[in-house]
C-alpha cells in the first residue's frame, strides 16, 4: 500500500479546496477523481460562468439550505463569501457581482476558476491523480485502505468529497453514498433537487420560453396548501422551470398541484376587485383588452381567456359572473398537476445524502467513525440557486481541511 497523510476522493470544489487547505510542510496528500479531469460539474456552473457564491451576509445564507441552513453555521463562518473571493482575487481572479447578487469570476468563465484550483494544488504539492476511479474503500487499523485499478492507498485520514448524484455525466454517480454505507456511515434517501417540474397535460407547451420575474405561486398537496414562494418562472415545452420553480422543488412530490398567479403584485382579491372595476367602468371594451393592462403577455392572454371558456372578442357588457370567476382563478391561483419532478440527469442538486445527525457540525468529521470526514454535496445537504451550493461546498471542504490540520498540529 502507498501512504498518504490524507486521501481525498473527488475533485471537485470540495475536493481541491479541502486538498489545498490541507496541505501542510512535510504531509502527503492524495487527491483522487475519476474522470480524465477535476471539476466537470464546476465547469457547468452558472452555464459556463460559475456563479461560485452569492452576496450577503452568513445570517442571510442560512436561509437558503431548507431545514439544514442551522448544520453549515460553523463552515460558512470558517470560509465565508467574503473569505472565498479574497483568495481568488488574491490570486489574481477577481469577482463580478451581478445585480441578482450572483458573483461570478470577473472573466465569466468557469475554466480560469477551475484553473486557479488547479494551480494550487501543485503549489501545495498535492498529489491529484485522475482518470483513477475508486472502486472500494475499507477501514483497517490506524486508517482506511483506498482501492483504484491501479493500487491500493492507505492513509489515517479519509474526505469523501464525490458530490451527489445530479448531472451524472459530469461522474456525479453517487459514489460517495456507497462508500459512506459500506464504512458504517448513515445515508438517507436521495432525490433529485433544483430540478424543473414536468406538468400532466400542460396546456402552455406553445408558450415555451415565456418568463416571469418574482412570480407569486403555492404548492397544494392532497388539497391543502403546503408552501408559498415567489421566483422567476420559466415555460418549458414539458412544465415549469426558472430559478424560483428550481428551489422550491426540494420539497415537490408528483402529483402535488402548483397554483401560479399571473396578477403581479396582486392579490386574488384585489386583482378581482380591480378586474370588477376596470369592467364596469369600460363594458364597450373588450375583455382582452381589460386583460391587458396587467403583466401578461399577449400570447397568455389570449390562452388564459380560451382556458377560462372566454370568447376573444367578448365585451365587458356580456361578461358573466361565471366567466368572472373562472378568469379570476386561472389568472390568480391557475392549478397545475406535478407529473414529476425532473429526475437527476436534469436536476442540477441533490436532497438527501451522508446524514447530518452523525457528522459533527464543527469539523465535518464523522461522530461514529474518526478521521473519516466530508463535505460538499455529499453531505445531505443542498441549496437554493445562485451560487449556494458552490458556497457550501468550498466552506465544508475548508472546516474540514481545518480540522485535520489542527489535530496534525496538535499530535
Amino acid at each position: 500500500m502507498e501512504p498518504y497523510d490524507s486521501i481525498v476522493l473527488g475533485a471537485g470544489p470540495a475536493g481541491l479546496w479541502c486538498a489545498i487547505h490541507t496541505a501542510l510542510p512535510g504531509r502527503h496528500i492524495l487527491l483522487l477523481e475519476k474522470n480524465p479531469r477535476p471539476g466537470n460539474k464546476l465547469l457547468l456552473a452558472g452555464s459556463g460562468q460559475c456563479n461560485f457564491t452569492h452576496t450577503g451576509t452568513v445570517q442571510e445564507f442560512l436561509s437558503h439550505y431548507g431545514d439544514h441552513g442551522k448544520f453549515l453555521r460553523p463552515a460558512l463562518f470558517s470560509c465565508p463569501n467574503k473569505a472565498l473571493t479574497a483568495f481568488f482575487a488574491a490570486h489574481g481572479l477577481g469577482a463580478d457581482t451581478g445585480e441578482d447578487g450572483k458573483v461570478f469570476p470577473d472573466t465569466r468563465k468557469s475554466e480560469d476558476v477551475l484553473a486557479l484550483l488547479e494551480k494550487e494544488c501543485r503549489k501545495q504539492s498535492v498529489d491529484l491523480h485522475t482518470a483513477e476511479p475508486v472502486t472500494r474503500v475499507s477501514r483497517l487499523t490506524g486508517g482506511f485502505a483506498v482501492t483504484t485499478p491501479k493500487a491500493t492507498y492507505h492513509s489515517p485520514v479519509l474526505v469523501i468529497t464525490t458530490g451527489g448524484a445530479s448531472y451524472p455525466n459530469t461522474g456525479s454517480t453517487g459514489d460517495g453514498f456507497r462508500f459512506a454505507a459500506s464504512l458504517g456511515q448513515p445515508v438517507t434517501e436521495i432525490a433529485p433537487a433544483l430540478t424543473p417540474l414536468r406538468i400532466q397535460a400542460f396546456p402552455f407547451a406553445a408558450l415555451a420560453g415565456i418568463s416571469f420575474e418574482r412570480m407569486h405561486f403555492s404548492v397544494w398537496r392532497a388539497g391543502r396548501k403546503i408552501s408559498d414562494h415567489r421566483g422567476d418562472v420559466l415555460f418549458t415545452h414539458l412544465g415549469l422551470s426558472g430559478p424560483g420553480i428550481l428551489d422550491a422543488s426540494r420539497d415537490i412530490q408528483s402529483g402535488d398541484v402548483v397554483r401560479l398567479s399571473f396578477a403581479g403584485v396582486l392579490s386574488s382579491g384585489e386583482f378581482a376587485a380591480d378586474l370588477k372595476k376596470r369592467v364596469d367602468e369600460n363594458r364597450t371594451w373588450q375583455i382582452s383588452t381589460i386583460l391587458a393592462a396587467y403583466p401578461i403577455p399577449e400570447r397568455l392572454n389570449r390562452k388564459l381567456l380560451t382556458l377560462s371558456g372566454i370568447p376573444v372578442d367578448l365585451k365587458g357588457s356580456h361578461f358573466s359572473t361565471a366567466q368572472r370567476a373562472r378568469l379570476i382563478e386561472n389568472c390568480t391561483a391557475f392549478p397545475l398537476t406535478v407529473q414529476a419532478p425532473g429526475d437527476f440527469p436534469v436536476a442540477m442538486a441533490t436532497r438527501g445524502g451522508v446524514a447530518l445527525d452523525q457528522v459533527n457540525s464543527k469539523t465535518m468529521e464523522s461522530t461514529i467513525i474518526p478521521d473519516l470526514y466530508f463535505a460538499g454535496e455529499v453531505l445531505d445537504i443542498d441549496g437554493d440557486t445562485g451560487g449556494y451550493n458552490i458556497q457550501a461546498a468550498f466552506s465544508t471542504g475548508f472546516l474540514a481541511a481545518s480540522s485535520i490540520r489542527k489535530r496534525w498540529e496538535g499530535r
